[in-house]
């Protein structure tokens, strides 16, 4: 029932298997274990990078296609349900409506700018998925009557989802039963949802020929695939999913804006989470989400203890408090992705799945 549930795909490392059990039931279970607004927050945002990387990994790990646009349909998705929930007020409706045309959008420009692939390949085609999310997050900036530029949208979502709403009056296991619960296992059941769709999808007959494509893309041709085709459906694929993540985070955040997910520092957020989880493994986007978005939440609380620790010491405990210093932890951040490329060039899941297929007798 597992088995056909990851449809078959299953971790091939006892060790990669416990870590990714560790991970589900901590999201599952984030409430009420971690107690506490940002560690609800952090919890919700693995969620979100959990669907946005592995839509990602779709193009880049399984079909080779480097690309720099996948913002602008994370955008959209956020874009879609704010504009809809800011102009026809907080109902359902309102969010299918939103999410419908978003999809609409994404899926139309991503089969514009996957057809690109018919004449251009390799760096020339990521180039030119860059200018168009720059065009893109320009355009979202300036329209200020529509997107509400660069102060961006705050909007109200269905009363179900917000604090006010109550489920019980007395809490369980110490955590309130309110719409902040009920909006976080939306967010994580959808999650899952759509990350069992593509592990289905990668491991088809479909994902099977994107792999093809990706070792020879000459050979998978002489073979009677049309990879444009492949390529162009690869890329329709992985903009729906980042669009849907996209709507989920507007639904958690009740805002959106040009920095919340259109900025360029989110796309090479998403680059480090595929390198450090490993490329064509859909099990290292979650891998990658979860460590990075740890890092990058909690390292400066981390280096903020040790500092304090370390002040206390004489001689060199004054120069390592201040090279652990807060204002210091994206060296840090930068130091632990280094170290992990070297020591997991895989990734992170293609380190563990080597070392126990070379276990095997």
């Amino acid at each position: 029932m597992l088995s056909a549930l990851l449809s078959h795909d299953r971790p091939a490392s006892r060790l990669l298997a416990a870590l990714l059990v560790a991970i589900v039931v901590g999201l599952a279970f984030a409430p009420f274990l971690f107690p506490g607004a940002k560690s609800l927050s952090v919890a919700a945002k693995i969620l979100v990078f959990i669907v946005l990387v592995a839509s990602y990994d779709l193009l880049l790990g399984y079909t080779g296609i480097v690309s720099f646009a996948h913002t602008m349909f994370f955008g959209i998705g956020a874009y879609g349900v704010a504009i809809a929930l800011a102009r026809l007020g907080p109902g359902w409706g309102a969010v299918a409506l939103g999410v419908a045309l978003a999809l609409a959008l994404s899926l139309v420009l991503s089969f514009v700018i996957g057809l690109f692939s018919l004449r251009v390949r390799a760096i020339f085609y990521a180039m030119i998925t860059l200018a168009v999310a720059a065009a893109f997050q320009t355009l979202a900036s300036q329209l200020s009557d529509l997107t509400g530029g660069e102060d961006g949208l705050s909007f109200k979502v269905p009363e179900a989802l917000t604090p006010g709403f109550s489920l019980a009056d007395a809490p369980f296991l110490g955590v309130s039963l309110d719409g902040r619960l009920l909006s976080y296992y939306l967010l994580f059941f959808a999650a899952a949802a759509l990350f069992l769709v593509m592990l289905r999808i990668v491991n088809s007959p479909f994902g099977r020929v994107l792999q093809a494509i990706r070792e020879n893309d000459f050979r998978a041709e002489a073979l009677g695939y049309r990879t444009v085709v492949y390529r162009t459906l690869s890329n329709v694929l992985g903009a729906g999913f980042a669009t849907l993540a996209g709507a989920l985070l507007a639904l958690w955040l009740r805002y959106n804006g040009p920095d919340t997910s259109l900025s360029f520092e989110i796309m090479l957020d998403i680059l480090l989470m595929v390198v450090i989880g490993g490329m064509g493994t859909m099990y290292g986007a979650v891998v990658g989400a979860t460590l990075f978005i740890l890092a990058q939440s909690y390292l400066q609380d981390l280096m903020r203890i040790a500092g304090a620790a370390l002040g206390d010491l004489p001689a060199a405990g004054g120069f390592l408090a201040a090279l652990l210093s807060p204002d210091r932890w994206l060296l840090w951040l930068g130091v632990l992705f280094v170290l992990s490329v070297y020591y997991f060039p895989a990734g992170i899941v293609g380190r563990l799945r080597a070392r126990a297929a070379a276990a095997k007798p």
